[in-house]
């Protein structure tokens, strides 16, 4: 990957720096909140002490009717809450009763987006603690409902929405926001959320919902953390007429105009924030992701959780993959649907990792991967038409049309989905690949649910029960031939929570392709015999917390091998370091 940002970078690579330009930023916790335990006191300071009614309108201080009667005398809070005093747990308990009477999605999503609006640490306990069952809530497939929402469900906004109206004066947009110390940014321009195309200034919902997952799953604070939305207007139609729309009212800006906007808003978080504020890019569309992601991999801390982040965690599942079908990475022959952003990052990552292992030359092992895109199987004779992020994948073939008839042709051990279409992973494919592979492996990656290429049914009851299946949406487990399969999910929220977290840890000033296979060796080897008996290729979301300390502590230690690290001395244990700077939601006792 890192290569072909090179090229796009004419030959430059994160590790040639400016060792001037390597100064600056980091958070610090002043107030000593984090390193709290449940038995040390802490001030709950705003621009004063809070209290009073301010106290029980600060999501980050209120702790409902956990407050102990002496919080209550010493806060002016008599009066203002009913006699009982209940415990966090009971709080938890009840929230979740609640939220399971909602039968809509999007109602528990509403309800969680209040919680978080009204009581950070209880929202954050809840989601940790029921990971499982909330991640479909707050992140895909739900999101992507919300997002087709948002101007109608909007009650008060989260984040940063920087328009083409804010350009000249984004630093002063910045300071704006009340927070002052900034870890971890995530910005889209809404232009490709999720498999669902262009929402505009609506594709904020995801920002949001991947930063609480940068806390919950991984956690970096929630105060260091900003979610932006840059506006650039939209190009659909639908949003344009829709008078609850609240973004832009205009077709979308290219060229100069949108290059500028972007410019000036990466020079500012850097001004503001300094040189080791992590910038992820979400959901932009192809041609500007990879442009972005070249542009400003070699004076900015950016990662692209759709190239990098997906790549990173379809390889780990494609490692742990091979303890069930046998065989090393450089024996198997892989087929794309689907040439984009998520696509061709996977491919190159997985083409790195098999680099590594035999000393081949990356040229050598992209070989070994093919692309179908939406005129067919990406050949060498259609290479001057191609976009340069495809020309690596067009290899000596003749020209084939299908999926079906490329799967025949190449005759691939893994089929990877990352298309956005759903269904496209028809019966006679899924069959095609069972007739030459014992254990044919399927990825269906393409996010929200209704863009799966196959469900896991269709995987499992198609090869009767052969497959080794994962999917970018959940799944439930499906029964065939009289056992049961859980269907793994090849979710980003394995790989980014983590990899932030070994970022900021170490102060690392620069993204490297080595910290992502780190990332993706960290995460294969978290898979227990247990999940492969039982067909998973992917540990349960349950250990998520100490999944992402061992990916932290992994990224981190190659930041420090590659000399990118600043936060010094190199602590001796980073796993038990890792766990240590991690946010935790249990309630506060105040002075």
């Amino acid at each position: 990957m890192e290569s072909t940002l090179k090229e796009m970078r004419d030959g430059a690579s994160v590790l040639d720096m400016d060792p001037k330009s390597t100064v600056g930023g980091g958070v610090e916790d002043v107030y000593g909140e984090d390193r709290a335990t449940e038995d040390i006191l802490v001030t709950p300071w705003t621009f004063s002490v809070a209290s009073g009614y301010t106290l029980l309108r600060d999501p980050h201080h209120n702790k409902g009717l956990s407050f102990t009667e002496k919080e209550r005398d010493a806060h002016y809070l008599r009066g203002l809450l009913p006699p009982a005093i209940v415990s966090q747990a009971l709080q938890e308990k009840k929230v979740m009763h609640n939220l399971r009477k909602y039968q809509v999605p999007l109602q528990r999503y509403m309800a969680m987006m209040d919680l978080q609006e009204r009581n950070e640490r209880l929202f954050y306990k809840l989601l940790i603690d029921n990971v499982e069952e909330l991640l479909p809530v707050v992140y895909t497939p739900t999101v992507g409902e919300a997002c087709q929402k948002y101007g109608s469900i909007l009650r008060r906004p989260q984040g940063l929405y920087i328009s083409l109206k804010e350009k000249g004066k984004i630093l002063e947009v910045l300071k704006n926001w009340p927070k002052k110390s900034i870890q971890v940014i995530v910005v889209t321009d809404g232009e490709r959320i999720l498999g669902l195309g262009d929402l505009g200034c609506q594709g904020m919902g995801i920002p949001v919902g991947k930063l609480a997952l940068y806390t919950a799953l991984g956690g970096i604070r929630p105060s260091v953390c900003l979610p932006v939305t840059i506006d650039v207007g939209t190009n659909n139609e639908q949003l344009l007429k829709d008078e609850f729309y609240i973004g832009l009212r205009q077709r979308r800006a290219t060229g100069q105009e949108y290059s500028e906007l972007l410019h000036e808003f990466m020079c500012a978080v850097k001004q503001n924030y300094g040189e080791k504020v992590l910038i992820q890019f979400e959901d932009f569309a192809n041609h500007n992701a990879f442009e972005l992601l070249a542009k400003y991999g070699t004076t900015h801390l950016v990662f692209n959780d759709d190239i990098q982040g997906t790549a990173s965690v379809v390889l780990a599942g494609v490692v742990a993959a091979l303890k069930l079908v046998g065989g090393t990475l450089a024996e198997q022959t892989f087929l794309f649907l689907g040439a984009g952003e998520a696509g061709t990052g996977i491919a190159e990552l997985i083409a790195l990792e098999m680099s590594k292992q035999t000393k081949a030359p990356l040229e050598e092992t992209r070989k070994k991967i093919w692309l179908v895109d939406s005129k067919g199987l990406i050949v060498s004779s259609r290479k001057e038409s191609l976009q340069h992020f495809k020309k690596h994948w067009a290899h000596e073939h003749e020209p084939v049309k299908t999926l079906l008839d490329a799967v025949k042709a190449i005759k691939p051990t893994m089929l990877i989905g990352s298309s956005g279409v759903g269904q496209t992973f028809t019966k006679e494919v899924v069959e095609a690949m069972a007739s030459f592979n014992e254990r044919p492996v399927i990825f269906a990656l393409s996010n929200p649910t209704s863009q799966s290429e196959c469900t896991a049914e269709e995987a499992y009851s198609w090869t009767k029960g052969r497959a080794i299946f994962a999917s970018g949406s959940p799944f439930d487990p499906v029964e065939c031939n009289g056992k049961v399969f859980v269907p793994g999910q090849s979710n980003n929220a394995y790989i980014f929570p983590g990899f932030g977290l070994g970022l900021v840890i170490s102060g690392a000033i620069r993204v490297h392709d080595d910290m992502l296979l780190a990332s993706s060796e960290a995460l294969a080897g978290q898979v227990a015999e247990e999940n492969f008996e039982k067909g998973l290729i992917y540990p349960p979301f349950s250990n998520i917390r100490k999944i992402s300390a061992e990916i932290a502590a992994n990224v981190a230690a190659k930041a420090y091998d590659l000399g990118l690290a600043t936060r010094l001395p190199r602590p001796a244990n980073l796993v038990k370091y890792a766990e240590s700077c991690m946010y935790s939601p249990v309630y506060r006792s105040y002075r």
